[in-house]
């Protein structure tokens, strides 16, 4: 049964298993679109430019901001992201779901925007497995990590916030929650 058109943000630490439960949700619902923000950080190694991100410089972010191009955007990390809202308004318009894939910030902007959206937000089984997973996908510096695991702090505290929250504690099972979810509309 295809999921509802919906606004859906997802947000939780980094390295918590974002990525992973969006695309298992996506693979088993072809309907549902993620969204592609824009960020002035550097590509990672395997990442592609308006696939995975929209990959802009300071500039052009800053113009995006000042014409109000975005539905939210944050600085995160030393790096700032955003949300095209064109995109979002047409996915929504043909009949999606959109899954949001953003930091907290952006999720309590979205909030103050468009109350209609599904905040959930993804936790860590613990804070030792939340390290683990970052230094084992091997994208960050050990300094990188450590400021992410600072942040991941904050980011926690953040959760109750959130309209819902899931534990991965395995990608299948959180991923099967996060379809359900999004399914009651």
């Amino acid at each position: 049964m295809p999921l509802p058109p919906r606004l859906v943000v997802v947000s939780g630490p980094s390295g918590v298993g974002k990525g992973t439960l969006v695309n298992k949700v996506i693979a088993a619902h072809p309907e549902v679109v993620h969204s592609v923000s824009c960020t002035t950080r550097a590509p990672r190694p395997g990442e592609r430019d308006g696939i995975d991100y929209h990959f802009v410089d300071d500039e052009t972010f800053r113009g995006l901001v000042s014409s109000g191009a975005l539905l939210e955007w944050a600085k995160v990390h030393g790096a700032s992201y955003g949300t095209p809202e064109e995109q979002v308004e047409t996915v929504l318009a043909e009949g999606h779901p959109i899954i949001l894939e953003i930091d907290v910030q952006g999720g309590i902007a979205i909030r103050e925007k468009r109350p209609d959206a599904l905040l959930i937000f993804i936790e860590p089984p613990s804070m030792e497995e939340l390290a683990r997973r970052l230094k084992a996908r091997g994208t960050e510096t050990p300094l990188e990590i450590e400021r992410r695991l600072a942040n991941a702090k904050g980011e926690m505290e953040m959760a109750p916030l959130y309209d819902v929250r899931i534990l991965n504690d395995g990608a299948d099972r959180a991923a099967e929650e996060l379809a359900r979810c999004i399914a009651q509309a």
